[in-house]
């Protein structure tokens, strides 16, 4: 019997490490995003400094782990088999929610995630000793007023972020502006100085202060004197920021890394408990029950011993440190999923990763005729100092940043600052939602959100905090039905969801990832390059790239629409259909990308080059709408059975599928090499085959009213409806080719 817990046990111990890769790899972005994006330092070197972090912060973390063993169940009144049912059902949801929503893309955090499948899987087990017990109630069973606490907390801490970053980072940029090297000559020291002293206070007074490695003469003395050592702090810190930057350092630069360190080691300090807490309160559980000397079953031996405070190993805390830190470096997922909250935050338009909802135009509206209504309000001179305190075409960025140093240093101090104090205060903030609300609020305040953006940028907030809303409720749930399945399916149910748990992990971790594209790359490159030469050059590349792409996707399409209707195959017709489908969305994106490259572009050959711009986007739109209707006709006619095409309709389409592909690839090529000598002659066969074209249309419809009978009635229309299209593809891809030429080219 107690060889299954023994197992369980170190099935727990593995899915530590499994969580430590992974939610370090989803969650690196915390701390990660402000440096990067601002490019204050090499990748390597911003790494370096968030690893010091990492490790300090999981050596410091033993606090933490309460949350785990007493923080949402009170122990005393469950049993060891209780407890470590509840663990497992943890561990176990925990891997498949998390699985889930990464599958589908949507946003997630692994605090909500693991205090909610707590409190799920208690919940239920709760709820099943009450059933059995009726003097129980749940107020002995849970504790409430400590998880209500928490769920309070993490909640509480999306709105406190966002109001802090809109007001922290407008009083900010208010003192240095967007040019802020002319602007930093005094203020910088106090800047520097106020960073520095509540960093030292919230990190090193407070966390190391109160840490159980400090001796406890030293922790007394610590905290006795903090204000004096916040004056002393503040004061020697500002001199010390004056004198660097008058040597030429950048003290922004310098803050940032510092925050980087900062934040990394805020993280590991309150995030370890969701990657191992539960796994070493299960190990503790499974220790204290082999040595016991009185023999108790272990559905009658209480967990009393979990109500003390976690006395984690220091051994255990750096090797979780140290996969952090590897997880960092080696992670592909960690160097990629930067890309959305730095998207999201950046100080230029781009490529919106959102689309437009109801909500957040209704929020965009509201917002901006408040501010309409207070900018009345406020004296007209007034309004103007502030306006041009925020004038950001004298922005300061550095090669390919998305934001200044200014911004990257008050996320990062102000983000270290709000998760430091719940870790002080053993309450788990989820570092992902701090974060990314004080980014959101930061960018916000920084007007990054233009009339153009805003939409889109509050549509991507909306759909982030909507994620971790559902992540509560699924986490909640899940881990509540699991912990009644194990509880009443015993060790069979208990292995199949461990072995279902290794099947999903071995699956995604064979898979295939999929990186950016250069295409990305590229108009990232554009948006942030003040060399319109250099800009024009690479439009003029993602215009051809995309309009070559799109006649390459017509040939495929085309290719697979009349091979499914020849060989009477409805699956590729599903397939053929679900790519159009899904290319509408594709192309929709380019489109948006080029029209604001466009935008940057000089006046004069924007304006000459607008006109063909629009005719080979829409061209390439036309291409999806005529593969769309030549398709739903053949899916309809091959998905009910009908008629298959006749061998002599084949025969005579042969020639017409030949010269169509034949054209379309010339097309190709020419726009994808931008050499257009033989345009001429492409343009001119493709309108003589069109002319073709019709006369084999108008045979047909004579065909038809000659035939005697219907019996191929459908089948002729089909066909007619294929002719039809087949010509108008031809008319489309002259239409694309004149366009890719006048705007490549000029007039």
């Amino acid at each position: 019997m107690l060889t299954i817990y023994l197992c369980i046990v170190i099935f727990l111990l593995c899915l530590a490490i499994f969580d430590l890769f992974v939610g370090v790899s989803n969650d690196a972005v915390n701390f990660l995003q402000s440096a990067v994006g601002a490019k204050v330092a090499t990748f390597r070197t911003i790494l370096i400094v968030a690893s010091c972090g990492v490790i300090l912060g999981a050596v410091m973390s033993s606090g933490m782990m309460d949350v785990a063993r007493h923080g949402i169940m009170n122990p005393a009144q469950y049993s060891f088999h209780e407890v470590m049912v509840i663990f497992l059902a943890v561990m176990v949801t925990d891997v498949i929610v998390l699985d889930i929503f990464n599958t589908l893309g949507m946003p997630t955090s692994t605090t909500v995630s693991l205090v909610f499948e707590l409190l799920g899987a208690t919940f239920m087990v709760a709820t099943i000793k009450m059933i059995g017990d009726d003097s129980l109630a749940f107020s002995e069973l849970l504790n409430t007023e400590k998880a209500l606490q928490v769920i309070i907390a993490i909640f509480v801490s999306v709105a406190i972020a966002f109001v802090f970053g809109v007001v922290v980072q407008y009083i900010t940029r208010v003192v240095f502006t967007f040019n802020y090297k002319k602007h930093s000559r005094y203020t910088i020291a106090i800047f520097g100085g106020i960073a520095f002293t509540a960093l030292a206070y919230f990190i090193f007074m407070k966390g190391v202060g109160n840490s159980p490695y400090i001796p406890e003469d030293a922790q007394s003395w610590i905290n006795g004197h903090i204000g004096t050592l916040l004056i002393y702090t503040f004061i020697g810190s500002a001199i010390v920021m004056q004198l660097m930057h008058l040597v030429g350092v950048n003290i922004f630069k310098f803050v940032v890394l510092m925050g980087t360190f900062a934040l990394a080691m805020a993280f590991a300090g309150n995030d370890l408990v969701n990657f191992i807490g539960v796994p070493l309160a299960g190990l503790d559980s499974y220790q204290t029950y082999m040595a016991q000397s009185s023999g108790a079953a272990p559905t009658s031996f209480l967990m009393t011993s979990l109500i003390e405070s976690a006395k984690t190993p220091p051994f255990y805390l750096l090797l979780a440190g140290l996969i952090m830190i590897v997880a960092m470096a080696t992670s592909k997922k960690a160097h990629r999923v930067i890309k959305t909250s730095v998207d999201l935050s950046r100080q230029d338009e781009g490529d919106e990763m959102f689309g437009s909802s109801a909500a957040a135009r209704s929020i965009v509206r509201f917002t901006q005729n408040s501010n309409t209504y207070v900018s009345n309000i406020i004296p007209e001179r007034v309004h103007g100092w502030l306006d041009n305190r925020f004038n950001q075409r004298s922005v300061t960025l550095d090669h390919g940043a998305a934001f200044d140093v200014v911004r990257a240093a008050v996320n990062l101090v102000l983000a270290s600052l709000l998760i430091t104090i719940g870790t002080n205060y053993k309450l788990p903030l989820s570092t992902t939602y701090v974060t990314f609300m004080v980014a959101m609020g930061s960018s916000l305040a920084d007007r990054a959100w233009s009339r153009e953006s805003a939409v889109f940028r509050v549509t991507g907030v909306i759909s982030v905090i909507g994620g971790w809303f559902i992540t509560a409720g699924v986490a909640f749930v899940a881990s509540a039905l699991v912990g009644l399945l194990m509880f009443y399916g015993g060790i069979v149910i208990q292995a199949a969801f461990m072995g279902l748990v290794v099947y999903r992990l071995f699956r995604n971790n064979t898979g295939k990832s999929v990186g950016d594209t250069d295409k990305d790359d590229s108009f990232r490159l554009m948006m942030r390059t003040q060399d319109s030469v250099i800009l024009w050059d690479l439009l003029s590349k993602h215009v051809s790239r995309t309009q070559s792409y799109m006649a390459n996707f017509a040939i495929e399409q085309y290719k697979m629409i009349i091979e499914g209707f020849v060989t009477d195959k409805p699956s590729l017709l599903r397939h053929a259909a679900r790519d159009l489908h899904n290319e509408k969305t594709i192309l929709l994106k380019y489109r948006r990308q080029e029209l604001l490259a466009l935008r940057k572009a000089p006046m004069d050959i924007a304006i000459e080059r607008n006109t063909w711009f629009h005719v080979g986007i829409n061209a390439s739109q036309q291409y999806i709408y005529v593969l769309r209707r030549m398709l739903d006709p053949i899916k309809e006619h091959v998905d009910n059975n009908f008629t298959p095409i006749t061998p002599e309709l084949v025969e005579e389409y042969q020639p017409i599928y030949r010269k169509v592909i034949d054209l379309i690839s010339q097309t190709e090529k020419t726009i994808a090499t931008g050499r257009f000598e033989n345009y001429r002659q492409v343009l001119d066969e493709a309108e003589q085959f069109e002319t073709e074209l019709s006369s084999i249309r108008k045979q047909h419809i004579d065909r038809i009213q000659m035939a005697e009978g219907n019996e191929t009635f459908q089948l002729s229309l089909v066909y007619l409806n294929l002719l039809q299209e087949s010509e108008q593809l031809l008319t489309n891809m002259r239409h694309q080719l004149r366009a890719a030429k006048k705007f490549m080219e000029g007039q």
